[in-house]
């Protein structure tokens, strides 16, 4: 009986066997960590990077944060050719509104809703166009030239029934003065 005894002893037995292997044991349960920890903080410590500071202080990166908030873009007027029928600047600017009647805009074609405004006269729509009016936003300074805006609000009109003339460009306009 004592046999079984030691032999089921044996069988809950740890590969420590003396306190001497359980202090080297301890003592790599936490010097091993430690040592890869630091090896992988060099690892990433020494990659090359520059130096702080050198990219910041190039000639772009320096433009870059200096670079004025707005812009001016200068058009030629004088190029007719080169400016938006008031079909094109309908389409590309006023017809998510004006075609569906969004937000109030009046639709396309519509000659009753456009009746009282088309009384007001072209001069009155092209203001309203330029400087906003009720849900519809400021036009002017857009991606459009106040004088495409002034060709669509014109063939806007003529859709509900006016009988605006297409507006002339504004060489023409000021060759025609002299």
């Amino acid at each position: 009986m004592s046999g079984t005894h030691e032999h089921h002893d044996e069988a809950h037995e740890g590969p420590i066997k003396t306190p001497k292997q359980l202090i080297w044991a301890v003592g790599f349960a936490f010097v091993v960590p430690v040592i890869v920890i630091i090896m992988l903080a060099n690892y990433v410590a020494t990659a090359t990077k520059p130096a702080a500071g050198s990219v910041g202080l190039e000639d772009q990166a320096i433009a870059a944060r200096i670079q004025p908030v707005g812009s001016i873009e200068i058009k030629d007027l004088s190029d007719a050719a080169s400016m938006k029928t008031g079909e094109q600047v309908f389409q590309a600017q006023c017809s998510a509104c004006h075609t569906s009647g969004a937000a109030g805009a009046p639709k396309l074609g519509d000659a009753a809703a456009w009746g009282p405004r088309i009384k007001t006269g072209v001069d009155a729509l092209v203001t309203s166009a330029l400087k906003g009016k009720g849900n519809m936003g400021a036009q002017g300074g857009g991606d459009f030239s106040d004088f495409e805006i002034q060709r669509a609000v014109v063939y806007l009109a003529n859709q509900g029934g006016a009988k605006f003339d297409e507006p002339k460009a504004p060489a023409a306009a000021a060759s025609a003065a002299k």
